[in-house]
């Protein structure tokens, strides 16, 4: 078969990555940086120490361009990597489109998402550190399963903090979590200072990922052999994730293409820089990529946030970080798309979007489950509703091209399956799917609370 005939785009497993790529190193303006939460002066790595081991602190800080990927962390990566890079084609007959599409699927990884690419070297830092048990949140369930697993492999003891209303609507991600040997506790909980504080003033909250956090990094600090993991939004998480896009560059070298159009869903930025970030070099050489984030309607953090220091988290535990929000107190609709219910985003990606590297589109549920329904019935898989966000973007794309007459090369991140979110679609097929938009004055009600910084 000819190259440009391949549907399943395969490296071979040698050409796994041996480096994280770092955009640090070659952004033209870096990301200001964190603050202290309480005397809101410039952090120090002494100031993570009591949640993060020292090696992730220097990663997190690196400029260096490529950090090395220890070999324990490969030899568990060849378990899923490299993921496959497949043409769309029953898509793009489907579409009558002349653009070529193709998605990066990560739900071929054993947790069925992308968050195990940084799961595994987290915990594995954390176990060279000495840590004994790691505390974390998770919104869909898919990081706190990821950290579930890569516990396990590690023998640490997980504990994970899903978002209330992510709990209520997969009840068998818990079972998952669970099935790993993690314990899973719904946020805002009774456990922590913060969540009983949360509960008695709000008790019917659906929770967000903001108080999930407050309430692992409270459970954290508790513990000197207790550490807290994060599953995107710092830098070490993209970092990670960058063994997406480095791999997406080699699969489109061997069918001779290069995307007109990168997509990824976006929350805090894992994913969306994991396959976006590696095509920033490129972008600075002059090339036209485009580079879209896709993020909810319900809470449009990029599109319509504010770039300003913020907290990452409802207690201001976290450092203050740059980044485009919506205020740490914002509380979104209980959309299905949990995973992307998140107030803020990526320091690094922010500060590319607000730099104009970067695209950034919202879109309503409606539109995600239909893309994705077509997206199952044509390609097989059922994306998870984050994913479809992606989706729905990039079929937006391959019609323009349509009407344009334009061939474009269109790649998207489908980062996860949705097998375990057959809920979700369930209600849309009941007709209970609701486009949730908020209104403009909501939010600059709720900036008027971001921190004063100077």
């Amino acid at each position: 078969m000819r190259r440009e005939e391949l549907t399943k785009i395969i490296l071979p497993e040698e050409k796994i990555p041996k480096f994280w790529y770092n955009v640090q190193a070659d952004m033209p303006n870096p990301p200001a940086p964190g603050l202290h939460p309480r005397t809101k002066k410039p952090l120090t790595p002494e100031d993570l120490t009591p949640i993060f081991p020292m090696s992730l602190i220097e990663q997190e800080v690196s400029t260096e361009r490529y950090i090395e990927i220890p070999q324990a962390v490969r030899e568990i990566y060849q378990q899923w990597r490299p993921s496959p890079l497949f043409r769309a084609r029953r898509l793009e007959k489907a579409l009558d489109t002349p653009c070529r599409i193709y998605y990066k699927y990560e739900g071929v990884s054993p947790v069925g998402s992308h968050k195990l690419n940084s799961a595994v070297p987290q915990v594995y830092f954390n176990k060279l550190d000495g840590i004994k048990r790691l505390t974390t949140e998770t919104g869909a369930g898919q990081w706190g399963t990821a950290l579930s697993l890569a516990s396990k492999m590690f023998g640490l003891q997980c504990i994970v903090y899903m978002v209330r209303v992510s709990f209520q609507q997969k009840p068998y991600r818990r079972v998952f979590m669970e099935t790993y040997g993690a314990e899973c506790i719904p946020s805002p909980s009774e456990k922590t200072e913060i969540g009983r504080k949360i509960l008695r003033e709000y008790p019917d909250t659906p929770g967000t990922l903001g108080i999930a956090i407050s309430e692992a990094i409270e459970d954290a600090v508790q513990c000197a052999e207790t550490n807290y993991a994060l599953g995107s939004v710092l830098n070490h998480v993209c970092l990670h994730q960058s063994i997406i896009g480095q791999e997406v560059k080699l699969q489109l070298e061997m069918v001779d293409d290069y995307p007109d159009v990168v997509i990824g869903c976006c929350g805090g930025g894992s994913n969306f820089g994991g396959i976006a970030f590696p095509f920033i070099p490129d972008k600075l050489k002059g090339n036209k990529v485009r580079l879209i984030a896709v993020e909810p309607a319900a809470c449009p953090s990029l599109t319509q946030g504010k770039f300003a220091y913020d907290y990452c988290d409802v207690a201001g535990l976290t450092p203050l970080l740059k980044m485009y929000t919506l205020g740490s107190n914002f509380t979104p609709a209980g959309i299905h798309a949990g995973g992307l219910r998140y107030h803020g985003g990526s320091p690094l990606l922010s500060q590319l979007y607000h730099d104009g590297f970067i695209e950034a589109k919202a879109v309503k549920q409606k539109g995600i489950f239909e893309a994705a329904i077509l997206f199952a019935q044509t390609e097989g898989i059922v994306p998870a509703p984050e994913s479809a966000h992606a989706i729905k973007v990039a079929l937006d794309e391959a019609l323009e091209g349509k009407k344009a007459g334009v061939a474009r090369s269109i790649v998207f991140n489908l980062s996860g399956h949705g097998h375990l979110d057959l809920t979700a679609y369930e209600n849309y097929f009941a007709g209970k799917t609701k486009d949730v938009v908020i209104s403009e004055q909501e939010i600059q009600d709720n900036l008027k609370n971001l921190p004063v910084i100077g």
